[in-house]
């Protein structure tokens, strides 16, 4: 399927959510997060493809006001009490599906599923104020680098119609090692380093090869499904279109929080 016209589209975005606690701790990131959510005022909605929402074949939250989920446990208690009342938008789920299926996806509306943390911890910082509509694609279970490349080119053409697509993962998530070094960990800059070379050189083949080509890619990512939602975000993204980096340093010693924009304004 064709993509529009770079101008015409809604921004592509691939965020890093890091920790639950980036919540309440925005450091370096939800600073700019905040600044470019205050470019946004024309997007109709946002769809969240999130790593905490797995399933068999692709669902589509078309629940018209989603929970929110707090599916994580041992936080501060703070955490539990907040919530992010977007509503959804089953009208742009059903647009959604039907174009999930016309790419040969296997997918079904999910009219229970509340948002995850991978969704709406992020959107705390980017759209506070949760007026603009929110939903979620799942990613199925046993999908590879193609594959979310391939659910992103299927979700492009909702930006024409006004849809931000949020690819929300990790850039690094190796939880094995959260806060075993005061000092940012250097296998996790050298593989940021290399994402980002391959993300502003728009090298998907790279990116889709990146287990082998990339240093310390099992490392980075004992498992995979922090990583696809970037693949997601770039096949939501037409051939013109360059990123733009949007830093997030380290937080854990071991996160990257580094993100990416296509389509979006620069911002400070």
């Amino acid at each position: 399927m064709a993509h529009p016209a770079p101008n015409t589209m809604a921004p592509a975005l691939f965020v890093s959510h890091g920790a639950p606690t980036f919540a309440l701790e925005p450091g370096e990131l939800g600073p700019r997060l905040a600044a470019l959510g205050r470019t946004l005022a024309g997007i109709r909605a946002v769809l969240v493809v999130s790593p905490h929402w797995m399933t068999r074949g692709v669902r589509v939250m078309a629940a018209p006001r989603p929970a929110t989920v707090h599916d994580f446990g041992g936080f501060p208690e703070p955490l539990y009490r907040l919530d992010y009342a977007a509503p959804g938008t089953p009208e742009l789920a059903r647009e959604a599906l039907q174009l999930l299926l016309a790419a040969g996806f296997e997918a079904a509306l999910d009219e229970r599923r509340g948002r995850d943390h991978g969704a709406w911890v992020p959107l705390l910082h980017l759209l506070p104020k949760a007026r603009v509509p929110v939903f979620q694609v799942s990613l199925p279970a046993g999908l590879d680098t193609a594959g979310a490349l391939r659910l992103g080119q299927a979700l492009a053409p909702l930006r024409a119609r006004g849809v931000l697509v949020l690819g929300s993962g990790s850039l690094t998530h190796n939880l094995y090692e959260v806060g075993a070094r005061a000092a940012d960990a250097p296998y996790a800059l050298a593989f940021a380093r290399w994402v980002r070379e391959a993300v502003l050189a728009r090298d998907a083949a790279r990116l889709l090869d990146y287990r082998r080509l990339a240093p310390f890619a099992e490392r980075a990512h004992p498992t995979e499904e922090h990583f696809l939602p970037l693949l997601v975000a770039l096949g939501a993204t037409a051939a013109s279109e360059a990123a733009r980096v949007i830093e997030g340093g380290i937080t854990y010693g071991v996160l990257s929080m580094e993100s990416y924009a296509w389509g979006a304004p620069p911002v400070d």
